[in-house]
């Protein structure tokens, strides 16, 4: 592709989004299936009210000292493609691509896979012919059950509307993230006015500190082990892997930054506004689910629909119900972020000629529509792959590796380009972003240890794009 048609797709991305739609793209792509499933898999790894609390307020400030350590970058190098754009410039074109390779093949279709499948968890709880126990095709080592078909259909009608204009895809964001927030807000509210019982309080927070594992044997009586030393940072790093999970998907907004108004600016204030309030609700959510549920029932509540068991304690069946159908509303409208974001990455390194050629033009409606529909088309595979969890563990070990670069990234560019301006500087800067290195770093490894079969294969999906770089360099010359 010639110079000249690479400035002409450049400038063809139109910068309609305001700060309110940049902050909804950031909550509602981190608020989508993770707060009403994962409370029950960290209450079985780690087994008290105070660890399962403390869990997701480590989460949230982790990646609210992540999102503010972007806003540096993100007013350095507000171009589409984020932060692909920030390893690029900070290291090279190699580092790039196994970011934009591990996104493609890991993070960002994963994380739509994962949503997706929780989507389809909701519905089933409506709609039970939409069971993961509902089998449509049984080929011996390989299944198909309802669940996945819903979750790969909704992926698809989100990449058909997206592929109509990003105008399309800002009103589904706006208008699911603010119902999504309502209903959380209604949820936690009326669990503490309605659903919230003192026996239970006080009863889940008699041994707050006394970590331990809990699971149920044969029989199914339920079994405790104390944790201590290494098993409890490994308790600790399975259970934030799900919090982390829960608050991921907030720096999809620096990936459509040539879309955004102002970005130098709205940039770096979305990231903060949407990841602090966030955080706000996720915590309180925890600690409504404390209130009115036993610790025993959030660690086996059926399906992990912590979410639903509550609201049923709340306000009987009927609730719950309700409640279901916001919960799909959340995930649906969490997929629409993901999905409209992940394409710009491709279409950048398109650009570069380090995808598919076709990934980096735009339609009609100047959105990269081959792109979306490449990104459909994996994240449908990786939906017949794995459960939930695994899918979780494989994103988040990808996750994490690259956080950790792109911000060490900023300590380079500091170095490297130290004139470049910067409307933003990142908060408690050398401090606080050295901080999250040393934590991302170490939750990685413990996740190596600890869930080695699911990270260490996205490891290898990070490792396989080497290769694919040198081949896609040699094709390029």
């Amino acid at each position: 592709m010639s110079n000249q048609d690479t400035n002409n797709h450049q400038t063809a991305f139109r910068p309609s989004l305001s700060l309110l739609d940049a902050t909804m793209i950031v909550a509602g792509s981190m608020i989508g299936s993770g707060v009403f499933l994962v409370s029950a898999e960290i209450t079985r790894s780690i087994g008290s009210a105070g660890w399962l609390t403390l869990m997701w307020v480590l989460g949230g400030i982790v990646t609210i000292i992540a999102a503010v350590s972007y806003g540096e970058l993100s007013g350095m190098y507000p171009r589409a493609g984020g932060q692909y754009v920030y390893l690029r410039e900070a290291y090279n074109p190699f580092i790039a691509f196994l970011f934009g390779w591990t996104q493609f093949g890991v993070i960002q279709a994963g994380t739509i896979a994962a949503v997706a499948v929780a989507f389809a968890k909701y519905s089933a709880f409506i709609v039970p012919f939409f069971s993961e126990d509902n089998i449509l095709l049984n080929l011996g080592l390989f299944t198909v059950s309802a669940a996945q078909v819903l979750a790969i259909i909704s992926i698809v009608v989100l990449t058909w509307i997206n592929t109509r204009g990003i105008r399309n895809g800002k009103i589904i964001q706006t208008v699911f993230t603010l119902a999504k927030l309502v209903s959380l807000f209604g949820l936690i509210v009326f669990g503490f006015f309605l659903g919230a019982k003192a026996e239970v309080w006080s009863a889940n927070w008699e041994h707050a500190w006394d970590a331990m594992s809990v699971a149920k044997d044969a029989n199914g009586q339920i079994v405790t082990t104390a944790l201590s030393g290494l098993a409890l940072f490994g308790a600790v790093a399975i259970s934030m892997k799900g919090s982390l999970f829960s608050s991921d998907a907030w720096n999809n907004i620096t990936f459509i930054a040539a879309e955004i108004k102002n970005p130098q600016r709205n940039i770096g204030r979305a990231l903060f506004l949407g990841t602090f309030l966030v955080t706000i609700v996720y915590v309180s959510a925890n600690l409504m689910y404390i209130a009115v549920l036993p610790l025993q029932e959030i660690a086996f509540v059926p399906k992990d629909r912590v979410a639903v068991a509550a609201a049923t304690h709340i306000f009987g069946n009927g609730g719950a119900i309700v409640i279901a159908v916001m919960i799909m509303v959340s995930t649906f409208g969490c997929n629409n972020g993901l999905t409209l974001a992940g394409a710009r990455i491709y279409y950048t390194m398109a650009q570069d000629k380090l995808f598919f050629k076709k990934a980096g033009e735009l339609n009609k409606y100047n959105v990269p529509a081959n792109g979306l529909w490449i990104q459909c088309l994996w994240s449908s595979l990786l939906c017949l792959t794995g459960k939930y969890g695994d899918l979780l563990t494989m994103v988040i070990f990808g996750v994490l590796i690259f956080y950790v670069i792109t911000i060490l990234g900023i300590f380079i560019l500091r170095r490297k380009q130290p004139d470049t301006p910067r409307p933003y500087k990142a908060f408690g800067y050398p401090v606080l972003p050295l901080l999250y290195i040393i934590v991302a770093a170490s939750l990685a490894l413990l996740l190596l240890k600890f869930e080695f079969s699911y990270a260490i294969s996205g490891l290898g999906i990070i490792l396989l794009g080497i290769p694919v770089y040198y081949i896609a360099m040699a094709r390029a010359k």
